[in-house]
């Protein structure tokens, strides 16, 4: 099947099995690995990346949904050698400890940042409860969102 969809900006159209999953493609068959699989059941958010607006778990999308819509991943954010404001607050407050959860941290903090540029703390948690983190404790996390100049 022809699927065509709008990634990182740029249009594009590939053959796939509509049965294959966003993640899958992304990193297969695109070569986009900044976008990490966890536990490929929706539960850990490594694989977070943003559907027209709105955080999504890759491992549960399926490649034929996004036919027309619009995709983000975390190698869409930075600017040549200028970083996203939010992936800039993550290093400056600390919260990228190994690395393996950032993205989809970043990538649901966009999401959140995008459609609320001051959100309370609460809001911020609500927004990273689907990305499971193991090495910071969330504070610099939820510091970085909430100091991200945007």
């Amino acid at each position: 099947m022809r699927i065509k969809f709008i990634l990182n900006n740029k249009e594009i159209q590939i053959t796939s099995d509509p049965s294959k999953t966003l993640l899958e493609v992304l990193r297969t068959d695109l070569g986009l690995t900044g976008t990490k699989y966890g536990c490929g059941v929706g539960e850990c958010g490594t694989c977070t990346v943003i559907v027209d607006g709105r955080a999504v778990s890759s491992c549960l999308t399926l490649i034929g949904s996004v036919e027309g819509k619009r995709v983000e991943t975390i190698e869409g954010l930075s600017d040549g050698e200028s970083l996203h404001p939010v992936q800039e607050s993550f290093i400056k407050n600390g919260a990228v400890q190994c690395g393996y959860c950032t993205p989809g941290m970043v990538m649901s903090a966009k999401a959140l940042l995008d459609r609320n540029r001051n959100p309370t703390e609460e809001e911020i948690k609500e927004a990273i409860a689907g990305n499971l983190c193991r090495c910071t404790g969330y504070n610099q996390i939820i510091k970085a969102i909430k100091e991200t100049e945007y």
